[in-house]
């Protein structure tokens, strides 16, 4: 359901992506909460730019003040094709990803063979703002999720799970000891939604509005978002990690067998038993 404030900002990117020439940014895509319809009042407006050579950024910054955008700023790390640019344009925060074409094709190839997969799913779910067939072209590309990848990314994400005796898990419940704790929860959450996604053969989104996310993939544990987030904020650190150890055992049952899934899958139940 698409929301007001999408419709709003739809209205806003669009302004920055018919300002910004034609004969340099042959495709501009819209992304993030406002591609999806889910923007609220705290949500930007995330675009990609695809250009027909590689800009530098100080091109892209004065692209982005020619359209309007003030207090230009950049973000992360230095690379030698992508260009970043934030501003705001009547207040409203956003963000422009600048790619040239040949990079844009690869990064393609590179998210088939598994990287960045939120950055996948964000191009799936993209919404054209110009476009030359390019992002029609990308989206048919990514429509179907490799099998074999799906494969690789399950015994990949359950790989730390087993090794050591089940009882060390009791050394993350120590007293006044919780960031430890707290840093296997997150790997380990971050684990299961990896496995979940790639059961459904679906690309992984960022976690954000985590419950709408998986709420249509068929195959998941019962009550997957909740219990994540009933294993973060539980105050008592064993139930914490029985919430979660359990949450991970019922994730690997679902998955076919590897290696890596026959060993969790053993090690979490011992584990679970454990923390009982």
């Amino acid at each position: 359901m698409t929301t007001a404030r999408s419709k709003a900002l739809r209205v806003v990117a669009q302004r920055v992506a018919d300002a910004l020439p034609a004969e340099v940014a042959e495709e501009v895509v819209l992304t993030g909460s406002v591609s999806r319809g889910m923007a609220d009042e705290v949500s930007d407006i995330e675009m990609l730019v695809v250009t027909c050579e590689l800009l530098e950024l100080e091109d892209c910054f004065g692209l982005a003040r020619a359209a309007g955008l003030e207090r230009l700023d950049t973000w992360g790390v230095r690379d030698e094709q992508a260009r970043r640019v934030s501003g705001y344009l009547e207040l409203v925060p956003i963000e422009l990803v600048w790619w040239p074409r040949e990079y844009a094709e690869a990064r393609i190839d590179a998210l088939l063979a598994g990287e960045a997969p939120s950055t996948a799913d964000a191009m799936v779910h993209g919404v054209p703002l110009r476009t030359r067939g390019l992002l029609a072209a990308w989206q048919e590309r990514l429509r179907e999720y490799p099998q074999e990848l799906a494969a690789a990314q399950i015994e990949d994400a359950a790989l730390p799970w087993g090794g050591f005796a089940p009882a060390g898990l009791l050394t993350l419940i120590r007293p006044d000891d919780r960031l430890a704790l707290t840093e296997w929860l997150v790997d380990a959450a971050m684990r299961v939604l990896t496995i979940v996604f790639a059961l459904n053969r679906v690309w992984q989104p960022t976690t954000k509005r985590l419950s709408a996310r998986v709420a249509p993939l068929a195959l998941k544990p019962d009550r997957l978002a909740e219990r994540i987030e009933e294993a973060l904020t539980e105050p008592e650190p064993q139930r914490a990690l029985r919430i979660m150890t359990e949450l991970q055992l019922e994730t690997v049952l679902l998955a076919p067998s590897g290696a890596n899934i026959d060993r969790a899958r053993m090690w979490l139940r011992e584990g679970a038993d454990v923390l009982r």
